[in-house]
């Protein structure tokens, strides 16, 4: 399975043959300047709530496919299909899954706001558990601690998450730490932080707390890719 960072809460993830590209926001970010968004090829974009620095280049992107298909909570789904003539759709809502040609994908509930990019409501934010050549992995989106975690614990073995960590707006490394223990994993992959001056993180800082709870925290450098 390989990970490639983007950037922010941006990963494309290639799995089981497969390319999963994960809330594509990069032409805003310029920490990203150096991603050539024109060249990113995905199967599948999984949008986990409606805010610009979470779907910012979906529609660039998706126009560039052909056979892209968009997953996401229903209300993110529907508009697109209906203010920017997507077609290519799975709409899926919390606590639902379904297996596609790369493997499973369990939707979850997440604590946080989600609207779209002209103020509408977005519905559920969705974090999604995948599950895909025998590794399973839980990407967050944007969300604060919460005590659904546990049962993604329950019903998972999560092999690594995608984790947000820079505070203001979803949860901090402190609280990253506290949602791998609800979600039995020791190892965090972090993301949303250091893009705005609200969410900038001390990376010694965040690494020695990781480490203190026995967690292995991982801060990619945009573009770098991780296999694991």
């Amino acid at each position: 399975m390989k990970i490639k960072y983007l950037g922010h809460s941006s990963f494309l993830i290639e799995t089981n043959g497969s390319k999963l590209l994960f809330d594509p926001y990069i032409s805003s970010n310029p920490f990203a300047k150096n991603i050539n968004i024109d060249k990113i090829e995905a199967d599948y974009i999984f949008v986990s709530h409606g805010h610009l620095d979470h779907v910012e280049d979906l529609e660039r992107i998706y126009k560039n496919q052909k056979k892209v298909i968009l997953i996401s909570g229903f209300e993110i789904t529907n508009w697109y299909k209906v203010n920017k003539e997507f077609s290519r759709l799975h709409p899926m809502g919390p606590g639902s899954k379904w297996k596609f040609d790369f493997g499973i994908v369990n939707c979850v509930s997440e604590c946080h706001s989600n609207s779209l990019p002209d103020g509408t409501y977005g519905g559920i934010p969705l974090g999604f558990v995948i599950e895909s050549e025998n590794k399973t992995f839980y990407f967050a989106g944007d969300t604060g601690l919460h005590q659904n975690m546990k049962q993604i614990g329950e019903f998972h073995k999560i092999d690594f998450a995608l984790l947000p960590i820079g505070g203001n707006f979803t949860m901090d490394i402190d609280q990253a730490v506290v949602a791998a223990d609800y979600i039995k994993t020791d190892k965090i992959i972090g993301m949303h932080y250091d893009t705005d001056y609200m969410i900038k993180i001390n990376h010694k800082t965040a690494l020695e707390t990781a480490e203190k709870y026995k967690k292995k925290l991982i801060l990619m450098k945009i573009g770098s890719e991780l296999i694991l």
